[in-house]
């Protein structure tokens, strides 16, 4: 029998959605058929996107707020025009500055004001929109969140401590979080991702035949980077009701860079 997921009906915020990943999930959760909540702090990206996604027949809207800002969290969540959110997809995330791995230090090396940058986007950034969702999800009785996390946060990533730190802490909320809902008809999962060909690391693969790119390729199955479109399937087959007994999950996406079981 094939699987057919209808998401028409849904709506889905995706936080980071004008960009690499996140455009991938919004797009892949517009053609299931859900309204798309497309989050940036650029109100420019947030409107090019929703504005493409209507064009291809989908239905969007745009909403502009810092996702590390609990308060502008709660007010664009409850904005009376913004309607309930079903699905919650916290994908805003930081892994360096200026893209991947920019920040690379030995721990040692680094000072609490080197971590803030990474905890209070991939762990503060999560807590606050998952908190601001939470309290409609449970008196609706259903709901999803899903948080896309990193393979630095299960198996650590020398120079990125800070980082893997948060996204470990953004899988443990997940797995205390499902314990909590469960009984309210929400399921929240976590997608851990590896290394991945978006905007912020576009950097790295111009010259595919760099020894670092050779190296870093050679540490996964599939001899690849991943693709935004490689995660969407994922995280639409885990917002639909044939995934409702599923909860409290981290599911790599990356091809063979580390399994689980």
């Amino acid at each position: 029998m094939p699987l057919e997921i209808d998401l028409s009906g849904c709506r889905v915020l995706v936080t980071g959605g004008s960009q690499g990943i996140g455009r991938g999930l919004a797009f892949g959760f517009a053609e299931a058929g859900a309204e798309v909540v497309v989050n940036d702090i650029s109100a420019e990206r947030a409107d090019a996107v929703a504005g493409e996604l209507r064009e291809r027949g989908g239905r969007a809207v745009a909403a502009v707020f810092d996702v590390t800002d609990y308060a502008a969290v709660g007010r664009a969540v409850a904005d009376a025009g913004a309607g309930a959110v079903d699905v919650l997809i916290n994908n805003a995330g930081n892994a360096g500055a200026e893209g991947w791995g920019s920040g690379r230090a030995r721990f040692v090396e680094t000072e609490p004001t080197d971590w803030e940058r990474y905890l209070q986007i991939n762990l503060y950034g999560v807590m606050n929109c998952a908190h601001a969702v939470l309290p409609s999800m449970i008196s609706r009785g259903w709901g999803r969140i899903i948080t896309i996390v990193s393979d630095a946060g299960r198996t650590g990533d020398p120079g990125m401590a800070a980082y893997s730190a948060a996204k470990a802490g953004a899988a443990g909320l997940t797995r205390a979080l499902a314990i909590e809902t469960g009984r309210y008809g929400i399921t929240i999962n976590n997608i851990a991702l590896g290394t991945m060909r978006t905007p912020a690391t576009e950097g790295m693969w111009t010259d595919i035949d760099h020894p670092r790119v050779k190296q870093t390729l050679q540490r996964y199955v599939v001899r690849r980077p991943g693709k935004p479109e490689d995660v969407a399937p994922l995280a639409v087959f885990l917002a639909s009701q044939q995934a409702e007994w599923i909860t409290g999950q981290t599911y790599p996406v990356n091809g063979g860079f580390s399994f689980a079981l």
